[in-house]
Protein backbone atom coordinates (compact mmCIF):
# COMPACT_ATOMS: atom_id res chain seq x y z
CA UNK A 1 0.00 0.00 0.00
CA UNK A 2 3.26 2.00 0.28
CA UNK A 3 3.32 4.84 -2.70
CA UNK A 4 6.40 2.33 -3.73
CA UNK A 5 4.47 -0.50 -3.14
CA UNK A 6 7.31 -3.49 -2.00
CA UNK A 7 7.47 -7.40 -0.64
CA UNK A 8 10.20 -8.26 1.46
CA UNK A 9 12.60 -10.45 -0.37
CA UNK A 10 12.20 -13.39 2.30
CA UNK A 11 8.52 -14.10 0.49
CA UNK A 12 10.60 -15.26 -2.15
CA UNK A 13 11.58 -18.38 -0.38
CA UNK A 14 8.32 -20.54 -0.36
CA UNK A 15 9.35 -24.17 -1.65
CA UNK A 16 9.06 -23.67 -4.86
CA UNK A 17 11.27 -20.27 -4.66
CA UNK A 18 14.16 -21.98 -2.58
CA UNK A 19 14.18 -24.79 -5.52
CA UNK A 20 14.51 -22.10 -8.06
CA UNK A 21 16.87 -20.32 -6.37
CA UNK A 22 18.95 -23.46 -5.92
CA UNK A 23 18.21 -23.30 -9.95
CA UNK A 24 19.84 -19.73 -9.73
CA UNK A 25 23.28 -20.38 -8.54
CA UNK A 26 24.14 -23.21 -11.41
CA UNK A 27 23.54 -20.57 -13.76
CA UNK A 28 26.47 -19.44 -16.02
CA UNK A 29 25.41 -15.79 -15.10
CA UNK A 30 24.85 -16.45 -11.40
CA UNK A 31 28.80 -15.37 -10.40
CA UNK A 32 28.34 -15.10 -6.59
CA UNK A 33 27.80 -18.80 -5.82
CA UNK A 34 31.12 -20.64 -7.60
CA UNK A 35 32.97 -17.34 -7.08
CA UNK A 36 32.52 -17.75 -3.32
CA UNK A 37 33.10 -21.55 -3.57
CA UNK A 38 36.22 -20.86 -5.31
CA UNK A 39 37.33 -19.19 -2.44
CA UNK A 40 36.46 -21.29 0.07
CA UNK A 41 38.77 -24.00 -1.54
CA UNK A 42 41.77 -21.89 -2.08
CA UNK A 43 41.48 -20.59 1.27
CA UNK A 44 39.96 -23.85 2.92
CA UNK A 45 42.91 -24.37 5.43
CA UNK A 46 43.47 -20.51 6.65
CA UNK A 47 39.44 -20.67 6.98
CA UNK A 48 40.11 -23.44 9.49
CA UNK A 49 42.35 -21.74 11.37
CA UNK A 50 40.51 -18.51 11.96
CA UNK A 51 37.77 -21.06 13.27
CA UNK A 52 39.79 -23.05 15.07
CA UNK A 53 37.99 -24.75 18.27
CA UNK A 54 34.51 -24.04 17.10
CA UNK A 55 32.24 -26.31 19.33
CA UNK A 56 28.48 -24.59 17.42
CA UNK A 57 28.39 -24.05 14.20
CA UNK A 58 25.14 -22.02 13.29
CA UNK A 59 24.44 -21.34 9.48
CA UNK A 60 21.77 -18.42 8.52
CA UNK A 61 19.95 -18.77 5.57
CA UNK A 62 20.88 -22.31 5.84
CA UNK A 63 18.97 -23.40 2.61
CA UNK A 64 19.90 -26.76 1.24
CA UNK A 65 22.78 -26.81 3.72
CA UNK A 66 25.31 -27.76 1.14
CA UNK A 67 27.86 -24.52 1.53
CA UNK A 68 28.69 -25.90 5.25
CA UNK A 69 29.58 -29.34 4.72
CA UNK A 70 32.95 -28.33 3.92
CA UNK A 71 33.18 -26.21 7.15
CA UNK A 72 31.78 -29.78 8.63
CA UNK A 73 34.33 -31.18 7.81
CA UNK A 74 37.14 -28.68 8.00
CA UNK A 75 36.11 -27.69 11.85
CA UNK A 76 34.57 -31.30 12.99
CA UNK A 77 31.96 -28.94 14.94
CA UNK A 78 29.91 -31.13 17.85
CA UNK A 79 26.65 -29.17 17.14
CA UNK A 80 25.17 -27.73 14.07
CA UNK A 81 22.00 -25.13 13.76
CA UNK A 82 20.75 -24.15 10.49
CA UNK A 83 18.32 -21.60 10.74
CA UNK A 84 16.10 -20.70 8.00
CA UNK A 85 12.66 -19.16 7.22
CA UNK A 86 11.36 -21.84 4.83
CA UNK A 87 11.80 -25.03 7.58
CA UNK A 88 10.35 -27.47 5.57
CA UNK A 89 12.95 -27.57 3.07
CA UNK A 90 15.33 -26.97 5.81
CA UNK A 91 14.56 -29.85 7.20
CA UNK A 92 15.06 -32.12 4.81
CA UNK A 93 18.35 -31.15 4.08
CA UNK A 94 19.44 -31.26 7.64
CA UNK A 95 18.21 -34.46 7.93
CA UNK A 96 20.76 -35.52 5.41
CA UNK A 97 23.99 -33.54 6.88
CA UNK A 98 22.76 -35.66 10.00
CA UNK A 99 23.00 -38.78 8.06
CA UNK A 100 26.59 -38.00 6.46
CA UNK A 101 28.68 -36.08 9.53
CA UNK A 102 27.32 -39.16 12.09
CA UNK A 103 28.99 -36.85 14.92
CA UNK A 104 27.39 -34.01 14.27
CA UNK A 105 24.28 -33.13 16.44
CA UNK A 106 21.90 -31.37 13.90
CA UNK A 107 19.13 -29.27 14.08
CA UNK A 108 16.81 -27.39 12.08
CA UNK A 109 15.51 -23.83 13.38
CA UNK A 110 12.60 -22.05 12.13
CA UNK A 111 13.67 -18.34 12.54
CA UNK A 112 13.07 -15.15 10.63
CA UNK A 113 16.39 -13.68 11.50
CA UNK A 114 15.74 -10.56 9.71
CA UNK A 115 14.21 -10.18 12.92
CA UNK A 116 15.47 -10.38 16.56
CA UNK A 117 15.47 -14.06 16.51
CA UNK A 118 17.18 -16.28 19.30
CA UNK A 119 18.97 -19.88 19.83
CA UNK A 120 17.04 -22.79 21.14
CA UNK A 121 17.90 -23.17 24.75
CA UNK A 122 20.03 -25.18 25.55
CA UNK A 123 22.77 -24.30 22.92
CA UNK A 124 26.40 -24.08 24.72
CA UNK A 125 27.37 -20.57 24.62
CA UNK A 126 31.15 -21.05 24.29
CA UNK A 127 32.88 -21.62 20.64
CA UNK A 128 30.08 -20.47 18.76
CA UNK A 129 30.92 -20.08 14.67
CA UNK A 130 28.03 -18.38 13.02
CA UNK A 131 28.18 -18.87 8.72
CA UNK A 132 26.64 -16.32 6.73
CA UNK A 133 27.47 -16.98 3.18
CA UNK A 134 25.81 -16.16 -0.39
CA UNK A 135 26.25 -12.49 0.34
CA UNK A 136 22.75 -12.56 1.17
CA UNK A 137 23.63 -9.14 3.70
CA UNK A 138 23.59 -7.48 0.94
CA UNK A 139 19.54 -7.39 0.89
CA UNK A 140 19.30 -5.17 3.37
CA UNK A 141 20.38 -1.50 3.86
CA UNK A 142 23.07 -0.14 5.82
CA UNK A 143 21.05 0.36 9.33
CA UNK A 144 19.30 -2.92 8.91
CA UNK A 145 22.61 -4.96 8.24
CA UNK A 146 24.44 -2.87 11.03
CA UNK A 147 21.05 -4.34 13.29
CA UNK A 148 21.66 -7.68 11.83
CA UNK A 149 25.61 -7.98 12.69
CA UNK A 150 25.03 -6.44 16.12
CA UNK A 151 22.84 -8.98 16.37
CA UNK A 152 25.12 -11.94 15.29
CA UNK A 153 27.55 -10.34 17.44
CA UNK A 154 25.80 -10.67 20.53
CA UNK A 155 25.27 -14.36 19.42
CA UNK A 156 28.89 -14.77 19.54
CA UNK A 157 30.67 -12.31 21.67
CA UNK A 158 33.50 -13.68 23.93
CA UNK A 159 35.46 -16.25 22.05
CA UNK A 160 32.83 -16.83 18.94
CA UNK A 161 32.92 -15.57 15.07
CA UNK A 162 31.34 -14.80 11.81
CA UNK A 163 32.51 -16.10 8.51
CA UNK A 164 30.46 -13.83 6.30
CA UNK A 165 30.29 -13.99 2.43
CA UNK A 166 30.07 -10.44 0.41
CA UNK A 167 29.49 -9.42 -3.65
CA UNK A 168 32.04 -6.66 -4.07
CA UNK A 169 31.24 -3.62 -7.16
CA UNK A 170 31.98 -4.75 -10.44
CA UNK A 171 31.01 -3.77 -13.63
CA UNK A 172 27.07 -3.25 -13.99
CA UNK A 173 26.40 -5.68 -17.12
CA UNK A 174 27.81 -8.10 -15.20
CA UNK A 175 25.90 -7.34 -12.35
CA UNK A 176 22.35 -6.83 -14.57
CA UNK A 177 23.31 -10.37 -16.09
CA UNK A 178 22.99 -12.09 -13.05
CA UNK A 179 19.80 -11.04 -12.36
CA UNK A 180 18.50 -11.70 -15.49
CA UNK A 181 19.67 -14.37 -16.43
CA UNK A 182 18.60 -15.25 -20.54
CA UNK A 183 16.73 -18.80 -19.50
CA UNK A 184 14.69 -16.39 -17.99
CA UNK A 185 14.68 -18.47 -14.04
CA UNK A 186 15.59 -15.29 -12.12
CA UNK A 187 12.76 -13.95 -13.72
CA UNK A 188 10.23 -16.83 -12.54
CA UNK A 189 12.39 -16.70 -9.17
CA UNK A 190 10.57 -13.24 -8.84
CA UNK A 191 7.16 -13.50 -10.44
CA UNK A 192 6.96 -16.71 -7.93
CA UNK A 193 6.46 -13.76 -5.37
CA UNK A 194 3.34 -13.36 -6.44
CA UNK A 195 1.62 -17.04 -6.07
CA UNK A 196 3.09 -16.87 -2.73
CA UNK A 197 1.44 -13.94 -1.51
CA UNK A 198 -1.74 -15.29 -3.34
CA UNK A 199 -1.79 -17.92 -0.91
CA UNK A 200 -0.73 -16.08 2.61
CA UNK A 201 -3.20 -13.42 1.49
CA UNK A 202 -6.06 -14.88 -0.60
CA UNK A 203 -4.86 -11.86 -3.78
CA UNK A 204 -5.59 -12.11 -7.08
CA UNK A 205 -2.08 -11.32 -8.79
CA UNK A 206 -2.13 -12.66 -11.82
CA UNK A 207 1.38 -13.69 -13.31
CA UNK A 208 0.97 -12.91 -16.62
CA UNK A 209 -0.07 -8.99 -15.46
CA UNK A 210 3.56 -8.64 -14.56
CA UNK A 211 7.24 -8.40 -15.77
CA UNK A 212 10.63 -9.14 -14.32
CA UNK A 213 13.22 -5.97 -14.31
CA UNK A 214 16.65 -5.71 -12.86
CA UNK A 215 18.26 -2.05 -12.43
CA UNK A 216 21.52 -1.30 -11.34
CA UNK A 217 20.82 2.29 -8.70
CA UNK A 218 24.65 3.20 -8.61
CA UNK A 219 24.11 5.95 -6.14
CA UNK A 220 23.29 3.46 -3.58
CA UNK A 221 25.43 0.32 -5.17
CA UNK A 222 22.62 -1.81 -5.52
CA UNK A 223 20.99 -4.00 -7.57
CA UNK A 224 17.08 -3.91 -7.34
CA UNK A 225 14.65 -6.26 -8.69
CA UNK A 226 10.92 -5.23 -9.39
CA UNK A 227 7.73 -6.75 -10.97
CA UNK A 228 6.59 -4.38 -13.01
CA UNK A 229 2.53 -4.02 -13.95
CA UNK A 230 2.14 -5.05 -17.88
CA UNK A 231 -0.87 -2.86 -18.17
CA UNK A 232 -3.70 -1.35 -15.50
CA UNK A 233 -4.13 -3.97 -12.56
CA UNK A 234 -6.50 -4.07 -10.14
CA UNK A 235 -5.10 -6.45 -7.14
CA UNK A 236 -7.60 -7.47 -4.61
CA UNK A 237 -7.57 -9.52 -1.32
CA UNK A 238 -9.57 -9.65 1.98
CA UNK A 239 -8.84 -6.71 3.86
CA UNK A 240 -8.48 -4.48 0.51
CA UNK A 241 -7.23 -3.78 -3.29
CA UNK A 242 -4.92 -1.44 -5.15
CA UNK A 243 -4.59 -0.56 -8.44
CA UNK A 244 -1.47 -0.46 -10.26
CA UNK A 245 -1.21 2.01 -13.42
CA UNK A 246 0.88 0.37 -16.63
CA UNK A 247 4.68 0.58 -16.40
CA UNK A 248 4.30 0.81 -12.08
CA UNK A 249 6.74 -1.69 -10.35
CA UNK A 250 6.61 -3.65 -6.97
CA UNK A 251 9.82 -3.61 -5.55
CA UNK A 252 11.20 -7.22 -4.20
CA UNK A 253 14.60 -6.86 -3.21
CA UNK A 254 17.82 -5.35 -3.16
CA UNK A 255 21.04 -6.58 -3.24
CA UNK A 256 23.88 -4.00 -2.29
CA UNK A 257 27.43 -4.15 -3.15
CA UNK A 258 29.53 -2.99 -0.55
CA UNK A 259 32.77 -1.74 -0.82
CA UNK A 260 35.47 -3.83 0.85
CA UNK A 261 36.58 -0.93 3.01
CA UNK A 262 32.80 -0.05 4.11
CA UNK A 263 31.43 -3.28 5.15
CA UNK A 264 34.72 -3.51 7.15
CA UNK A 265 33.82 -0.25 8.91
CA UNK A 266 30.05 -2.34 9.40
CA UNK A 267 31.54 -5.30 11.36
CA UNK A 268 33.56 -3.03 13.38
CA UNK A 269 30.36 -0.71 14.50
CA UNK A 270 28.85 -4.02 15.28
CA UNK A 271 31.43 -5.04 17.79
CA UNK A 272 33.71 -7.73 16.16
CA UNK A 273 37.22 -7.25 15.60
CA UNK A 274 40.41 -8.55 14.15
CA UNK A 275 39.14 -9.46 10.55
CA UNK A 276 40.75 -11.52 7.99
CA UNK A 277 39.65 -11.39 4.62
CA UNK A 278 39.93 -13.83 1.36
CA UNK A 279 39.11 -12.99 -2.24
CA UNK A 280 39.44 -14.05 -5.47
CA UNK A 281 41.80 -12.51 -8.10
CA UNK A 282 39.16 -9.88 -9.73
CA UNK A 283 38.40 -8.96 -6.61
CA UNK A 284 34.37 -9.79 -7.44
CA UNK A 285 33.81 -11.41 -4.26
CA UNK A 286 34.98 -11.70 -0.28
CA UNK A 287 34.46 -13.90 2.52
CA UNK A 288 35.76 -12.48 5.94
CA UNK A 289 35.91 -13.81 9.28
CA UNK A 290 35.70 -11.74 12.21
CA UNK A 291 35.63 -12.16 15.95
CA UNK A 292 33.28 -11.58 18.57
Amino acid sequence: MQRQAQISPKFLYDAHGCALFEQITRLPEYYPTRTEAAIMTRFERDIAEAMAGCQVLIELGAGNCEKVRRLCRSLGPRQFLGVDIAVDFLQVAVDRLGQDFPQLSARAVAADFTADWHLPTGVPQARRELFYPGSSIGNFDTQQALHMLRHMHSLVAGDGGLLIGIDLPKPVPVLIAAYDDKQGITAEFNLNVLSHVNRLLGSDFNLQDWAHEARFDSRASRIEMHLRARRPVMVRWPQGQRHFDQGETIHTENSYKYPLSDFLDLLACAGFVRPRVWTDEQQWFAVIHAHG
